[in-house]
């Protein structure tokens, strides 16, 4: 989600996910399938109501005077729009900017908390201590340094505006129509007290639901250092435990967040 928004321009920009290694690793042992957990970005991308959106302009495009084929394209957007990461420092003064957030809590064994059939429609669910601790009773206790994604469902919904945040206004007069699941700040408090998450995902506009005006779990969370990822889809796809999942925003120093390319790989025997 975003409050004031960030503009930034870039001319073709390449992603580049390299290679990660160590003496250990938590990443499943065979190969798997891979599951994309990203919503595109276009004219299309759901952004916060007072955001900038998605803009992807041509530079050139066609037969060079030399006789080869060249593209290149401008894009301009909000760090918090689309599938993207919210660092720390988006509610929490002095904690990690995008750039400094450790591989550890980006690339992470996966749990996925599946909710359609609680939230059952309701725009205005949130995520309660209950509903993690009933997930617990069936799979047990969420791992250590584990990326917690929460699906709701509510990606169905995408990309029409009015039914995934509940208006398709735009502007300061649209947020107070907002209306989506988020975390109960109770069960933020709740992983940051009695858990220890390296991140949380959601399939919905914030970690915070639609309704909220202090946004505490964002600030729960944000003052442990715990990110975020919104805008998440394709949780359906994912096993409730046993998945490897994959996080890299777009390393922009000093940033609040960042458009975010997240994946997740899921066991063969899933």
């Amino acid at each position: 989600m975003n409050l004031r928004p960030l503009s930034l321009t870039c001319v073709c920009v390449v992603f580049l996910a390299g290679c990660v290694t160590s003496q250990k690793s938590d990443a499943p042992s065979d190969q798997g399938r891979w599951v994309d957990l990203t919503h595109e970005f276009s004219f299309d991308t759901i952004y916060w109501p007072t955001a900038n959106g998605f803009e992807h302009t041509l530079d050139f495009k066609g037969m060079t005077p030399k006789g080869y084929f060249y593209a290149s394209y401008e894009y301009k957007a909000s760090e918090h729009g689309g599938t993207h990461l919210d660092a720390p420092i988006h509610f929490a003064n002095d904690r990690m900017t995008t750039e400094k957030i450790p591989l550890e809590k980006l690339i992470a064994p996966g749990v996925v908390v599946h909710l359609p059939n609680t939230v059952k429609g309701n725009a205005d669910y949130q995520v309660a201590v209950a509903d993690l601790r009933a997930w617990e009773e069936t799979h047990g206790r969420i791992p250590n340094r584990s990326i917690l994604l929460l699906n709701t469902g509510w990606h169905r919904h995408w990309p029409n505006r009015k039914s995934y945040l509940g208006t398709d206004e735009r502007g300061p007069e649209a947020v107070p129509k907002l209306h989506f699941p988020g975390l109960s700040p109770e069960a933020a408090q709740w992983l940051v007290d009695d858990r220890n998450i390296a991140a949380v995902g959601i399939d919905t506009a914030s970690i915070d639901y639609g309704q909220s005006t202090l946004f505490a779990s964002h600030r729960i969370l944000f003052k442990k250092n715990i990110p975020a990822f919104e805008n998440v889809t394709n949780l359906d796809s994912l096993p409730a435990t046993g998945s490897f999942v994959v996080a890299l925003p777009m390393k922009i120093k000093g940033g609040s967040g960042g458009p975010l390319r997240i994946v997740a790989q899921v066991p063969t025997n899933h």
